[in-house]
């Protein structure tokens, strides 16, 4: 038994054998709560995903509209005491904070351009996160605020289709067959690290494969489109991709090339409702996503979720790639909200260190790419797990990880805002859950619980916006 305790011991001593401590591969969760016990769960292979594929799934192919955040959203009234004489949601909880005092500002001069109604002024702002992002929730509720403040210039980035079924893209239609495959950066893999701005590759599977996005349907926004953009990748292995535009065939591309370069070819249509069909013609066409503008004066976001991603898999994007896209797209403001991973991932599987380091690398890199840019990094929300009682605790990564993103965030430039300390701080979930505030899951909020974080977010930014302006 000795002996058998040295040979299990040893990794942790011996640091080239890292890659053998079979206690970090267990997920850790227990009744002493988060990052204090064991539990017999197989942690996911995070340092090591595979390289490869998934195919479509079609109930992901075309969008459910139970995840639809509703144009009208009441506050249920069991949420009434919980946010006291807050309920009117008139003010943010919690202000932005912005040691510099100028990480907005980029932002801000863009929003006074809008407002001047100056030609060609576009408010652009690019939010890429985990799951709560890939649902377009607070990211789908602060582009309506925007929107309905600044002017609407688009809905902005799509992927071709939810890559899983809970992706969903708010005042906008989409539609595609089964019969492509995909690549994400949280795994598995694009072996040439090539997934466009949203952190996602869609392959064809052969001439079956086809894919539409178009303005919403039904409901009052995003009902209008004037420019489509296709983002789309030339390589050895491509082939043919047809465009069509309200029914009518525009123009077929070919994607094969002897080097992999991505292309973003745009259509112009006169403003209105529109309909966009990207037909493949052959096996091994790529596509990342198609972007929804509008020459007209306002604010466009571009929601860049993916479920089960990190912030440092960002990084797993090809560097020159990642900053072409990005130099393209060019954001006023760039809004970083990841951490709900990584709080259920656990410190014990990857240090807080290691968390800050990496984050640092990756926000690094995309502030060089646009220096000019402003930045804002935002918290995750609390979020809970439950004991064999049944009473729902906040996981003690969620505090934590939020101070490693106030230090970073200032040490890069960034802006932050703390959406776990607006929310109520410890706690707080399984209030915001008794109050139909908060998803059962306890890690998602309810189309009530977006709507009441995007609105503090929109509240929180407007109040540094009168500030800036102030100044001016």
């Amino acid at each position: 038994m000795a002996t058998l305790g040295l040979l299990v011991l040893l990794p942790y001593v011996t640091p080239g054998l890292a890659r053998v401590r079979g206690l970090d591969r267990l997920r850790l969760l227990s009744p002493l709560g988060p990052g204090q016990g064991l539990m017999l769960a197989a942690a996911p292979a995070d340092d090591a995903p595979r390289v490869g594929e998934v195919e479509l799934r079609a109930p992901a192919a075309e969008q459910s509209e139970r995840l639809a955040l509703p144009e009208t959203v009441s506050l249920p009234a069991e949420a009434a005491a919980l946010f006291g004489s807050r309920a009117d949601r008139e003010r943010s909880p919690r202000a932005i904070e912005d040691p510099s005092g100028h990480a907005l500002d980029s932002f801000f001069q863009a929003l006074g351009r809008v407002e001047r109604q100056e030609p060609g002024a576009i408010g652009r702002i690019c939010f890429w996160g985990d799951s709560n992002v890939a649902g377009d929730l607070v990211s789908g509720v602060l582009r309506r605020k925007m929107q309905a403040h600044f002017g609407d210039a688009g809905h902005g980035f799509v992927l071709l289709a939810g890559p899983t079924e809970w992706d969903f893209a708010n005042d906008v239609w989409r539609f595609a067959s089964n019969a492509w495959s995909i690549s994400r950066i949280p795994g598995p893999l694009a072996a040439d690290g090539l997934y466009g701005l949203g952190g996602v590759s869609f392959r064809a599977r052969g001439a079956a494969a086809y894919a539409r996005v178009a303005t919403a349907k039904s409901g009052s926004l995003g009902r209008n489109v004037s420019r489509f953009v296709v983002d789309y990748l030339e390589y050895p292995e491509g082939a043919d991709l047809e465009v069509r535009i309200d029914g009518q065939s525009r123009e077929t591309l070919p994607t094969h090339a002897d080097e992999p370069k991505a292309v973003l070819r745009s259509y112009e249509v006169a403003d209105g409702e529109h309909e966009l069909e990207l037909r493949a013609l052959g096996t091994g066409t790529r596509v990342f996503g198609v972007f929804l503008d509008r020459d007209h004066p306002g604010v466009v976001l571009d929601a860049l979720g993916v479920t089960s991603a990190k912030i440092r898999h960002l990084g797993r994007i090809e560097p020159h790639h990642f900053h072409e896209q990005l130099r393209w797209r060019h954001p006023a403001l760039m809004v970083f909200n990841f951490g709900v991973n990584e709080c259920r991932e656990g410190e014990r599987q990857f240090g807080l260190e290691e968390y800050e380091r990496t984050t640092r690398e990756v926000l690094s890199d995309i502030r060089a790419a646009l220096p000019d840019s402003s930045c804002l990094v935002i918290s995750p929300n609390d979020i809970a797990w439950k004991t064999a009682k049944g009473d729902r605790l906040s996981n003690d990564m969620v505090p934590k990880l939020a101070a490693s993103q106030r230090k970073v965030a200032a040490e890069v430039g960034c802006a932050f805002w703390d959406m776990y300390q607006a929310m109520g701080g410890p706690g707080a979930m399984d209030k915001w859950i008794s109050r139909q505030l908060g998803r059962p899951d306890m890690l998602h909020p309810t189309a009530a619980g977006a709507e009441v974080l995007g609105n503090w977010l929109y509240l929180a930014l407007m109040d540094r916006y009168d500030e800036f302006k102030a100044r001016r």
